[in-house]
């Protein structure tokens, strides 16, 4: 099994070369898979060979081996996460840049030839900074004590409110560093909401965590008028996850057969790609060309993840195929922006960036008027001028506000916040039918949620997202259809009130905090 070149080089720890008092160490960490060591081939630094009985291998678990002992016979385990810290018996180096290459020979990888350039780290007296321990030590009662103290003592701030929390701290290993305490927003609940789509069927209570005021009791009654005129109807028509590289030429022709060459390579490319994980699909590959330059859109699929890390795994390693199978490539970067991550664009309104999912409602005349106080007609044309204006600011919404439904959504149910910036675009339509009433629909073509792994697991967010019977594998469609429905029910509720001229004393009511 060939490894990549460029996903070798991730074994390595850069900035672990260090200087110690019998010479020198550095370390690696098996971020591929389960494995064994099984020979020490050679180490040479700097072009000389460092001898394997000068070399100690010494594992996260306490065990320190000598290069040379372990054998095909006496393996040495090396399972996946595991760090191992090979000390040599030598000269200190000099400070700057060092080259290494290292040889090993690792089931089930085979020969694996390791070259690096890292730099020696010294170990010099410890900056005056935030306490920090290392692995599971750094979410200890010890620790995050002593970090709130510190941060008292540096602010002269009192914590009072941010020390208080109902859960393991362990649990946020992984979503956070330097944990210290929680920011409790308060959480507000609309509904219940009934939906008719094809993941998310019956009714269900809303959970949205927000600060501002008047945003729960305006979802509410947007909910209140769909569920009165039958519920809301979802549709997911598209699901996809992007990474982005860029390959750079000597010219725009060294870019064109490039990608006539992936064209012809696709087999190959999606093999490494999906051999990262057992979740990621690569579905196709978009080219554009400019200048000398080839930008390769990868797009996945990526199960109940949100999957930007996943396809950020999944397109390292089949660049680094490509790259050591095509050696035309000037230059590589692993993200040209044109995934646009976190950030809105009109190539993913055009090309969807997670769930592309839409809700609609025919609102009979007589519960419009009744429960909204206004009129089909004046909705209506209503839109047609938010439409111009919407034109005009080069905005990538027609509608009101999405993202507030988004938002307090995401929050509650631990969603990346951030992709409320792809979140935000959306699309709204709306017509008269020919009995008078009216029909709304919004489409969402950038609705990047999950309901397993990121911060899905922590506790709040863990039970926001069982409320909906919406946690684990098997549920993010369901609950992006959920998310979309709650976005039509404020779409309709803020359209009415702007429209009927009571949104300004609606505000006064119930949003003001002075």
């Amino acid at each position: 099994m060939k490894i990549p070149s460029l996903v070798l080089r991730q074994l390595y720890t850069f900035g672990s070369l260090r200087n110690d008092e019998d010479g020198y160490r550095f370390s690696l960490k098996n971020r591929l898979s389960d494995a064994t060591l099984t020979a020490f081939l050679g180490l040479t630094v700097n072009g000389d060979d460092v001898p394997a009985d000068r070399v100690m291998v010494h594992l996260d678990d306490g065990r320190e081996v000598p290069a040379s002992a372990f054998s095909e016979h006496e393996p040495l385990p090396f399972p996946l996460r595991a760090i191992a810290h090979l000390k040599t018996l030598a000269a200190p180096l000099t400070k700057g840049k060092h080259e290494l290459r290292l040889s090993l020979v690792v089931k089930p990888f085979g020969r694996l030839d390791l070259k690096v350039t890292d730099a020696v780290e010294t170990d010099g007296a410890a900056t005056r900074g935030i306490p920090y321990a290392k692995d599971d030590a750094n979410y200890s009662p010890e620790i995050i004590r002593a970090r709130q103290q510190y941060v008292e003592q540096y602010t002269g701030a009192k914590l009072d409110h941010v020390t208080r929390f109902s859960f393991d701290p362990l649990r946020t290993k992984g979503n956070i560093e330097n944990f210290t305490g929680v920011a409790q927003v308060p959480i507000g609940f609309a509904g219940p909401m009934l939906i008719n789509g094809e993941h998310a069927r019956g009714e269900f209570l809303i959970p949205l965590a927000t600060t501002e005021g008047t945003l729960v009791a305006s979802y509410s009654r947007g909910m209140k008028l769909l569920n009165m005129s039958g519920g809301v109807k979802t549709t997911i028509s598209d699901d996809k996850m992007q990474r982005a590289p860029v390959f750079v030429f000597e010219d725009a022709r060294g870019a064109r057969d490039f990608r006539d060459w992936v064209d012809a390579h696709i087999d190959e490319i999606r093999r490494e790609a999906e051999s990262t994980s057992s979740v990621a699909k690569l579905l196709y590959i978009d080219i554009y060309l400019s200048n000398k330059f080839a930008y390769l859109r990868f797009n996945f699929s990526t199960g109940d993840a949100a999957g930007q890390n996943m396809v950020g795994r999944a397109t390292f390693a089949a660049c680094s195929w490509i790259l050591d199978h095509n050696d035309t490539v000037s230059r590589f970067y692993l993200e040209s922006n044109l995934a646009t991550d976190k950030k809105a664009s009109h190539v993913n309104l055009m090309r969807t960036r997670g769930k592309r999912v839409t809700a609609e409602a025919i609102i009979p005349r007589d519960l419009l008027q009744q429960v909204m106080r206004v009129e089909p007609e004046s909705l209506h044309y209503h839109a047609q001028v938010a439409n111009v204006g919407a034109f005009i600011s080069g905005a990538n919404n027609n509608g009101c506000h999405s993202p507030n439904g988004i938002t307090a959504m995401f929050i509650a149910t631990g969603q990346d916040v951030a992709n409320v910036s792809e979140g935000s675009a959306g699309i709204i339509f709306s017509e008269i039918t020919p009995s008078g009433d009216f029909y709304l629909s919004i489409t969402i073509p950038s609705l990047i949620v999950a309901t397993h792994g990121g911060g899905t697991g922590l506790a709040t967010q863990r039970e926001c997202l069982e409320l909906l019977q919406c946690y684990g594998k098997g549920k993010v469609n369901k609950f992006a259809e959920i998310v979309a429905a709650v976005v039509l029910a404020g779409e309709i509720s803020l359209a009415s009130a702007i429209s009927s001229l009571e949104c300004v004393s609606s505000h006064e009511q119930y949003g003001r905090n002075r």
